[in-house]
């Protein structure tokens, strides 16, 4: 959802920030105001082309800004995992556009490439008109909207993995029938590999113990010096332990006379001592230790290198050089048993083949009950939109053999006929600007269990109508409005009046200079609007009451 847009110096807009939220936004204002420029910003926040001539005269850059909520989608967090984009809850778009073309952007204040904007903008904005290629104007989205419609998700998934299941299968029959020179180089690089982790028995956990041996016999020589110093200031005749059994002994020559009130001290000093004779013992067994530890030195560092020079070459850590001893076992054990293996993985081909026909035979009858029942849909949509006489068709196409994959075995296209007589025609190929963007809100109130994550804009979507198919149109936006963030330029006052926020957009200035403002309206700032809309430059008593009678129709 966008949450808010700022736009500096593009075309006649001077300075706008508008805050922005749920349901059905509407952007309305006379012929030239800058109602589309204010398109353009959205389009240049979510990677569109930018152009020089967009700059506002006599300023060195537009900028725009946009705030949305973080979609919470797989493939929305997928994308961001995969740029290294570490965000929450909030995205912030910012897009630079230089009077001489040149062009930055930034999300959160990293810049980033304008590819990576636009395939963030495929997951943020859904733009329906007559001249923008996004949303439902790619035919590679009709299947995804059928999908979500016909509630596909499990099918999908199935689909998908019974497809890699074959795919990793085909993959892995290929290699094993490589041919005979390649198999040979490969058993005996198998058996070279093998063999040396055979000699070296890797085991999990041994970097860390070799390092800290290794640590430990490289300072020896200071350890035993702190040792021995250690050992002195106990051990010496004026050290702690003589120190302590003096004190014990002067303490029980007066035991008895003290009556009990030294035996907590008396046995303290006992304890004190026996301590001090574990300490002792404990720097004695290190001693010990070092001394049977000398010269291990080498050793350990020849094996720690020697254990750290394989896992690099295998690109793993040592650690994980037992899995890959046994992995590469395995592979070595395959190629020894070649023509059995073969066979095996043959079956396991053959099978994953089985069970990807049958998950693609299952989804392709869902999507072809999907399909009419979402038809049904969408024709019952276009009647009250003065389109009754036109067809909406979903087409599925299937796919070659070798074109199938986790997406299923056929295309899916949304085809229509405006004509009575014509045949079905692609839907992005629809010339009418204002029948395509009906096209598309019909199938978007048809569908509302899909795409509604993204905010939806339509434009033009009231060219050429008025009256009761302009309310039509107005009610099914405000539907529309409940499931997803819908924002709408607009010259109609019916559709005007069902929307939850109304943005004006004034230009002013002279015949040297001109500058477009927008505010949101209150309630009464938006009755003179919807008169405004209604009569034209001179705006009537008549005016305000039908402006006013809309309201109430929006608000019902």
């Amino acid at each position: 959802m966008l949450l808010s847009l700022g736009i500096r110096d593009l075309a006649v807009i001077e300075r706008i920030d508008l805050e922005l939220g749920a349901g059905l936004t509407v952007l309305t204002g006379e012929t030239g105001a800058g109602k589309s420029i204010l398109l353009d910003a959205l389009g240049l926040a979510t990677g569109k082309r930018a152009e020089s001539g967009l700059v506002r005269p006599g300023a060195e850059r537009a900028t725009v800004s946009a705030v949305f909520a973080v979609p919470d989608t797989k493939a929305f967090r997928e994308l961001l995992d995969e740029h290294g984009l570490d965000i929450a809850d909030e995205l912030l778009v910012r897009r630079q556009v230089h009077a001489d073309g040149r062009s930055r952007a930034f999300v959160n204040d990293e810049p980033v490439g304008v590819t990576l904007l636009a395939a963030l903008g495929e997951h943020l904005v859904e733009v329906h008109g007559q001249h923008d290629q996004r949303g439902l104007m790619r035919p590679e989205t009709h299947r995804q909207l059928l999908d979500a419609f016909g509630d596909h998700g499990k099918l999908r998934s199935k689909t998908a993995t019974t497809f890699a299941t074959w795919r990793d299968a085909r993959k892995a029959l290929a290699g094993m029938m490589a041919d005979e020179a390649e198999l040979r180089e490969r058993q005996e690089v198998l058996t070279r590999d093998v063999e040396e982790l055979d000699r070296l028995e890797p085991r999990a956990g041994e970097d860390e113990e070799l390092a800290a041996l290794r640590s430990r016999l490289a300072n020896a020589q200071k350890i035993a010096e702190a040792l021995t110093a250690a050992n002195n200031a106990l051990e010496d005749d004026d050290g702690v332990d003589a120190r302590l059994r003096r004190a014990a002994g002067e303490l029980a020559r007066i035991r008895d006379v003290a009556a009990g009130t030294l035996d907590e001290t008396i046995a303290a000093l006992d304890r004190a001592i026996l301590e001090t004779a574990e300490v002792q013992e404990g720097i004695g067994g290190t001693a010990r230790d070092l001394d049977a530890d000398a010269g291990r030195l080498e050793g350990v560092e020849e094996r720690l290198f020697a254990l750290r020079g394989v896992a690099r070459r295998h690109q793993t850590t040592v650690d994980d050089l037992p899995r890959v001893h046994e992995d590469l076992a395995r592979q070595l054990a395959d190629l020894g048993d070649h023509d059995g293996a073969i066979a095996r993985l043959q079956q396991a081909v053959d099978a994953a083949e089985t069970a990807f026909g049958k998950a693609c035979v299952a989804l392709t009858k869902s999507r072809k009950k999907a399909a009419g029942a979402l038809d049904k849909a969408v024709a019952a949509e276009l009647e009250p939109l003065r389109m009754g006489k036109a067809v909406f068709e979903t087409t599925l196409m299937p796919l070659d053999d070798e074109d199938r994959g986790a997406d299923g075995a056929e295309r899916v296209q949304f085809q229509v006929v405006t004509n009575p007589g014509a045949p079905p025609g692609p839907l992005n190929k629809i010339a009418s600007g204002g029948e395509l963007s009906r096209f598309m809100l019909a199938l978007k109130v048809a569908a509302q269990k899909g795409g509604t994550a993204r905010t939806l804009v339509f434009d033009e979507i009231d060219a050429g109508i008025g009256g009761a198919v302009a309310d039509a149109v107005g009610e099914r936006l405000q539907g529309l409005g409940k499931h997803a963030q819908v924002m709408v330029v607009t010259h109609a006052p019916q559709v005007a009046a069902r929307a939850n926020r109304h943005v004006r957009l004034l230009k002013s200035g002279d015949d040297t200079s001109v500058a477009t403002s927008a505010s949101e309206l209150d309630d009464v700032q938006r009755r003179e609007e919807l008169a405004r809309m209604l009569a034209g430059a001179e705006i009537t008593d008549a005016a305000r009451a039908a402006a006013e009678s809309l309201l109430k129709t929006g608000k019902s």
